[in-house]
């Protein structure tokens, strides 16, 4: 009989042999090729889509909280493109979903947020960098074999540079790492100090408290999912009524505001602080070149110092002008602004102006907000959150010469493919447009296909006193407008929202048209 311990020294023998070292180094190499030379726009497109079908399957698996509840596999789907992609848009109300199936959400909506994708795209990025690296560590016999298992030519002056060049790729490579490093504590800090505020003041607050009690709601739960989803700027919250049910709460909106803020508009202008007070601090260089080389590292949320200024009074400006607005008409009205004193009033406006730009927590009944002040949140919601009012030229925002496909020239402008979803929804539910027509209202519709967009969630909801013809059965609900519509329907603002969270892609779409 074969003794087994001899079998695993000649298995870890062979396994080990410099022959079979060398053949694993070259298929690793190869499979690093293959992944490097992946546009960083198929790599989003696999990991959303991917992370999506996970999700739609572990959230079909799991238990209610009600047993008897069986929503539709379409409903499933749409929550959980929803929450990855950070739209908060919903079909079911959120009171369905039991403990796991929350944790399950907020661990979509963490991995879908903005923030923490472009973090992945600096590690990355980080792992091209380490091409250098990967053949000094491998003990490639000559320059010229590392070029050929890495598939570079041994003259491309990039990998192969001088020595002043070499320099300034090791710094490079190490300012993309340290950079990473920044961003996940970034991360870390602010999701920690947010939880910790929630929970503290629900404890502390008998009338908050007493919410989750009433709704079966776990105090730890709440905080986390709260503080993920608004720092991701998905909008889900774990109760029906989103925040509406919290408006009396103004503590709680005050700790929520900051952390939508740091989560998106706000994020380059506080990482570049950051930066300079690391840079004050500890000295290192790779600090110091992120902010003098702030175009090259390549990541976007890393603007230059003129840039960031004026991204940060583009920010405080949309927010002054929204709060104006809508306090001058919103104020008195009866049916929005019930029950609230005056200082409720104006943290209440303060935070629902802050979510149009991003977030898409409601604070108030969208359904009962005039018409005027939707419009204005339709413009709020097309505007990406690194929207600058650029009074002067950036020396680092000069027209680039890069060579273009014929796609390129062929591709609309983000609002022209806006109105050919918002016409063909209007197609897919004409019935329910014809037979409900205040409800189904283009506004409506529009103001759904933006928010879906825009990643932002916000929606007027469904009226059954708005209905023509009323219906016995018509029960309200707290979902969105959307979970009214027809599959097709559903179907279609589910694109609207993969594209909305790819936007970044298609920035330079419709150039080429000239309407003149």
């Amino acid at each position: 009989m074969t003794n087994p311990h001899s079998m695993i020294k000649r298995t870890t023998n062979l396994f080990m042999s410099p022959f079979n070292l060398k053949c694993c180094s070259k298929k690793f190499s190869s499979f690093v090729q293959s992944i490097i030379h992946l546009s960083p726009f198929t790599v989003q497109v696999i990991y959303f889509i991917i992370l999506s079908l996970f999700g739609f399957v572990v959230l079909k698996s799991l238990d209610f909280k009600t047993s008897s509840f069986k929503p539709k596999d379409i409903d499933l789907f749409f929550t959980t493109v929803s929450a990855l992609t950070v739209s908060s848009m919903s079909t079911v109300d959120m009171e369905v979903f039991s403990n796991n199936q929350l944790i399950l959400l907020m661990f979509l909506m963490f991995m879908g947020g903005e923030i923490f994708v472009s973090m992945v795209g600096l590690h990355f990025r980080k792992f091209k960098h380490r091409v250098t690296d990967f053949c000094s560590n491998n003990d490639f016999d000559s320059t010229a074999e590392c070029s050929i298992e890495l598939g570079i030519t041994p003259n491309d002056n990039k990998y192969f540079p001088n020595n002043k060049s070499l320099d300034n790729n090791y710094l490079m490579h190490k300012a993309i790492k340290s950079l990473g490093y920044v961003v996940l504590c970034y991360i870390l800090v602010v999701h920690f100090i947010g939880f910790i505020l929630v929970y503290i003041y629900i404890s502390f607050t008998p009338s908050a408290r007493d919410i989750l009690i009433n709704k079966g709601l776990n105090r730890h739960i709440f905080s986390l999912f709260t503080i993920v989803s608004t720092f991701a700027n998905c909008g889900f919250v774990p109760t029906n009524e989103n925040m509406t049910i919290f408006k009396k709460n103004s503590g709680l909106l005050l700790i929520l505001i900051p952390q939508i803020l740091l989560g998106s508009t706000l994020y380059p202008v506080v990482l570049r602080a950051t930066l300079l007070v690391l840079t004050k601090i500890t000295k290192r260089d790779e600090f110091g070149y992120m902010l003098k080389y702030s175009k090259e590292i390549g990541y976007g949320q890393l603007l230059s110092s003129v840039r960031t200024f004026y991204l940060a009074i583009t920010v405080f400006g949309l927010i002054l002008v929204q709060l104006a607005v809508f306090c001058s008409l919103e104020w008195h009205n009866i049916d929005v602004m019930e029950g609230l004193s005056n200082y409720e009033k104006m943290v209440g406006s303060f935070f629902q102006v802050v979510n149009t730009r991003y977030a898409g927590e409601a604070v108030f009944d969208l359904s009962k907000i005039s018409p005027a002040i939707l419009v204005g949140f339709i413009v709020m919601m097309y505007f990406p959150s690194s929207t600058t009012y650029m009074p002067v030229q950036d020396h680092e925002s000069k027209r680039s010469n890069q060579r273009r496909s014929f796609v390129d020239y062929l591709l609309f402008s983000r609002l022209s493919y806006l109105v050919i979803f918002i016409i063909l929804i209007c197609v897919s539910e004409k019935k329910k447009m014809h037979g409900d027509p205040i409800n189904f209202s283009v506004l409506n519709i529009a103001f759904e296909v933006f928010s879906a967009y825009g990643n932002v969630g916000l929606s007027t909801c469904y009226s059954c006193q708005h209905q023509i013809k009323p219906i016995v059965q018509c029960k309200e609900e707290w979902y969105g407008f959307a979970g009214r519509w027809s599959n097709n329907g559903k179907y279609l603002l589910i694109m609207v929202m993969f594209f909305g969270r790819l936007k970044n892609f298609t920035k330079n779409g419709g150039k080429y048209w000239n309407a003149s």
